[in-house]
């Protein structure tokens, strides 16, 4: 029976996730799996005005922080044995500390 594993990709570092992409691409090359990706998904903007003078005393100034969230996400197509050790493989990645990975799987009929 034939799955589908998405791999979903978040961060606040875009050059931490297209290296983490790019390992998953590289291994997915190499034992023949079938991958979509990795597509670029919008990025989240958070932004927090805060209040320059906290006594509340002069002009109301505001200094604007903020940061961006990216996200990208795979899929591969799982059908074989040798696509499950492809996938045993990616979850042997060392993921830095500014990443976060997602994993859903679900069968295609």
């Amino acid at each position: 029976m034939a799955g589908v594993t998405v791999i979903k990709l978040t961060g606040e570092n875009h050059s931490d996730i297209d290296f983490v992409s790019d390992q998953i691409k590289a291994i997915c090359d190499n034992g023949g799996v079938e991958l979509r990706g990795p597509i670029p998904l919008p990025t989240r903007r958070l932004i927090v005005p805060c209040r320059k003078a906290p006594s509340g005393e002069g002009n109301e100034t505001y200094d604007h922080w903020e940061m961006r969230i990216h996200k990208r996400l795979l899929e591969m197509k799982i059908a074989t044995a040798k696509d499950q050790t492809a996938l045993r493989s990616i979850a042997k990645i060392s993921i830095p500390d500014t990443v976060s990975i997602e994993l859903s799987m679900r069968t295609v009929n």
